[in-house]
């Protein structure tokens, strides 16, 4: 087989130690367990801050090691995969809402909030779904009231990641229900606010650990100091930054798309049926041959939209065919590789079954597939 096409460096494989010597002490024991419980314990978010496996691309003065790189996210993305780790939602924080705060936030905000967010003591999300919107963010129907010194925010946010254990959620709200997308602006609502309530952590399919919550918000005053950007500028801010979080779902599912061909494979070579191993069969061996081509394609593609979101040349296009193709693949892959393993792919014991129920979400979080290929067909001028 080829080797797998590389755009890591010494760094990078160092990094890859860090964490994976991080997540054998201090996930792999418990993970089980917190798929039970619905949640991850706060003390892993502290634990990895401490490690710094959080937000490397805050700035040195306020915590982060400044590290603007996201073959260091790939890697995460990478370890977590090898052993199943959907619980901790560390990509959310790191690849996703923290960037909004250092893109967006004022040197006060940022002073405020950063820290905590490198440390692992603050833990963020970011509330756009509603029960009545999904991806047309244009549609929600939460509201921010200007009330001079305050906004007055009302209305109910669902799915959202790391929605129980959050201390800041960055609330998606219309400040001008008139004026459409030009509306839309970014509220960071805290912990411990009035009116601000967690509703159900949801029972979800797959992801069992990772705390994904119904919000309210009731009359909640949110100060002006936590207004993120400017007023009438949050869609434009969420478009923004979109693809850095779709080339990460994508980065979550190469990752994955290797772990199953990994699994597959082992398990061919090894489970014998009439006598000789499964992967011997031509039905399985041809799949198996497909899968490798794909992986490795797949990897090619991920490795070009990483290195060009490095180089700020990675834009609303590139990001939407990264997120929907390798996310149908990694679709395409759990399928395959339960069939492969038979009746034991089933079960939830094998580490192909939780690959199958986990993966399930990736085509539709961070906007569905279809909304991708809407984008990308309104590029080619359709």
């Amino acid at each position: 087989m080829p080797e797998k096409p590389t755009i890591y460096e010494a760094e990078h494989e160092d990094f890859r130690s860090t964490a994976k010597a991080f997540f054998e002490k201090e996930v792999v024991p418990f993970h089980d367990e917190w798929e039970k419980a619905g949640i991850v314990p706060r003390e892993l978010w502290k634990k990895a801050g401490d490690t710094g496996l959080l937000c490397f691309d805050v700035d040195e003065e306020y915590g982060g090691p400044g590290i603007k790189d996201f073959r260091f996210n790939s890697v995460l993305h990478e370890e977590m995969a090898k052993i199943g780790a959907s619980g901790p939602g560390f990509f959310v924080h790191t690849d996703i809402i923290v960037p909004y705060i250092s893109h967006l936030g004022t040197p006060e905000q940022k002073q405020r909030w950063l820290p905590g967010c490198v440390s692992g003591d603050i833990i963020t999300a970011v509330a756009m779904t509603e029960p009545g919107a999904g991806s047309d963010l244009q549609g929600v129907r939460t509201t921010a009231v200007d009330k001079g010194d305050h906004y007055l925010l009302n209305g109910s946010k669902t799915f959202i990641s790391n929605g129980i254990n959050a201390d800041l959620v960055i609330v998606v709200a219309k400040t001008n229900p008139d004026a459409g997308a030009h509306g839309i602006s970014l509220l960071v609502v805290e912990r411990g606010m009035e009116g601000f309530e967690r509703g159900r952590n949801l029972d979800k399919v797959g992801m069992k650990a990772q705390d994904t919550a119904e919000l309210s918000f009731t009359d909640v005053v949110v100060p002006k100091e936590n207004l993120l950007g400017e007023e009438g500028s949050g869609f434009i801010s969420l478009m923004t930054l979109l693809p850095q979080e779709r080339i990460s779902v994508a980065s979550i599912a190469v990752a994955a798309v290797e772990q199953v061909l990994e699994l597959s494979l082992d398990y061919a070579r090894t489970r014998e049926a009439f006598g000789r191993p499964i992967g011997r069969f031509q039905n399985t061996s041809f799949t198996l041959a497909e899968m490798a081509t794909e992986a490795y394609l797949a990897r090619l593609f991920l490795n070009d939209a990483v290195t060009q979101l490095n180089a700020g040349t990675a834009d609303t296009v590139l990001a939407s065919m990264a997120k929907w193709w390798t996310t149908e693949l990694q679709k395409k892959f759990v399928d395959q590789g339960v069939q492969i393993h038979g009746g034991y792919g089933y079960m939830m014991e094998y580490p192909i079954a939780k690959a199958f129920v986990d993966s399930r979400i990736q085509t539709i979080y961070g906007g569905t597939t279809e909304v991708q290929k809407l984008i990308i067909s309104r590029h080619l001028g359709l």
